[in-house]
């Protein structure tokens, strides 16, 4: 899974999975564009962090062009910009819906719009998505959160069908519940955080989290030339809870 010689722009390259990833794939050789709603320090001192919000189509493209310029081009795209949301159909209102959605799903094509162009000229080119164990698994108190990640599941099968004729793979990762400062910040909310960590780490089989490294090693599989015939996937990384039912 060497990656020696690509550039990967990463949205949501700050923090969490993101971050997970960026330093995989550099420590694998790549070039690295971090692109993140924060100011992002480089993580090991070659990366490129760029200031950039997925809700703004100009931002991206301007993004795009600075790391292709930097860089020499676009190899691999990796959609990790999200935002959560708790609560059934009852508990968000309309603004709420058009937010989340707006940065889970629309932020992925807004993404993958400004990529295309460099993506084309590569030899090897990938885009990979974040969805979740939400996108198939009905999950309580996430009414929300699970359609904008059953959106980015269909939209990542849609942009696979679509993009495979110019050489262009794409796939996504459906992490189970991961051990990121993004969850950290869902359980400071609960009356419990850790009896709801607890309660988190007992739903998937193996009875703990995912680490956010298992994702972003999950992630550089796919973006490397070891994965060139896999496109229009969805890759679980969730500890077993998609496909397992063990006794109680």
């Amino acid at each position: 899974m060497e990656l020696t010689g690509f550039v990967a722009a990463i949205t949501g390259g700050g923090s969490g999975i993101g971050a997970a990833s960026a330093r995989r794939l550099s420590l694998a050789g790549a070039k690295v564009g971090i692109l993140d709603i924060n100011e992002s320090p480089a993580l090991r001192g070659g990366e490129l962090s760029v200031k950039c919000d997925v809700a703004d189509g100009a931002a991206l493209d301007a993004a795009m062009a600075e790391l292709a310029e930097a860089y020499g081009g676009i190899d691999i795209l990796i959609n990790s910009a999200g935002i959560s949301s708790v609560g059934t159909v009852e508990d968000n209102d309309d603004a709420e819906w058009a937010r989340v959605l707006d940065v889970n799903v629309t932020g992925i094509a807004r993404a993958s719009r400004a990529a295309l162009p460099y993506l084309r000229r590569s030899r090897s080119p990938v885009i990979v998505n974040l969805s979740s164990i939400a996108a198939t698994a009905g999950l309580v108190q996430r009414a929300l959160y699970s359609a904008s990640k059953g959106a980015v599941h269909a939209l990542t099968l849609a942009m696979a069908a679509d993009l495979v004729g110019d050489g262009i793979r794409v796939c996504c990762v459906a992490p189970g519940t991961v051990d990121t400062p993004w969850v950290g910040r869902l359980l400071a909310r609960a009356d419990d955080p850790e009896g709801e960590k607890r309660r988190l780490a007992a739903r998937q089989p193996t009875g703990r989290l995912v680490s956010a490294d298992e994702v972003a090693a999950a992630i550089q599989y796919l973006v490397s030339p070891a994965a060139g015939a896999t496109t229009g996937i969805s890759l679980p990384v969730d500890g077993g809870m998609s496909g397992l039912r063990l006794p109680r």
